[in-house]
């Protein structure tokens, strides 16, 4: 697990008993949310569009100094035969249903395998790059950072933050 404290974007949404932290990527135009279930409960069922616009409007998500605990992960690539096929294209995959006459006359095509890749690496490298994103100074009291500690099962996307556009979308599940 990765430590790093600094003042993120973040927020705690009560009806959801979820913390979003938003870390941004070097240059500012990527950042990446990190969706957290602060107890055990259903948040990808919680989690609509609407309910994702609001959570991470601005006026929700204020810099905060919070003390991040998060695992190392990378993913590179996912199989999607199985998703595809469970939402309904499993005569792709048939050899017997499968229909690409259109693309072929002789109709001897078949759909093998359908690979996404992308890559997302999360390190302390990536962590230290989000960090330095700039320096407030304030006269104010002493305040405990929130925490924020990934030690569970996480949803997190990575958005371009001009357009708001949603780039990639992961679930972490695995312990380190």
């Amino acid at each position: 697990m990765m430590q790093q404290k600094s003042k993120f974007p973040f927020a705690t949404i009560p009806e959801a008993n979820c913390k979003i932290l938003e870390m941004p990527y070097k240059g500012n135009d990527l950042s990446m949310l990190i969706f957290l279930d602060t107890v055990s409960t259903q948040l990808e069922k919680e989690l609509t569009y609407q309910n994702f616009v609001d959570w991470t409007r601005p006026d929700m998500m204020s810099p905060n100094e919070v003390d991040v605990k998060l695992p190392r992960f990378k993913m590179e690539k996912y199989d999607l035969e199985k998703i595809l096929t469970n939402m309904g294209m499993e005569n792709a995959f048939d050899i017997y249903k499968r229909d690409f006459s259109g693309m072929s006359p002789a109709n001897d095509l078949i759909v093998s395998k359908v690979v996404h890749k992308a890559l997302v690496d999360v390190n302390e490298e990536g962590a230290e790059a989000a960090a330095a994103t700039g320096v407030d100074m304030e006269v104010r009291s002493i305040t405990i950072p929130a925490e924020f500690v990934a030690d569970h099962p996480f949803i997190f996307f990575i958005r371009h933050k001009p357009t708001k556009s949603i780039l990639f979308v992961g679930r972490y599940c695995s312990p380190e």
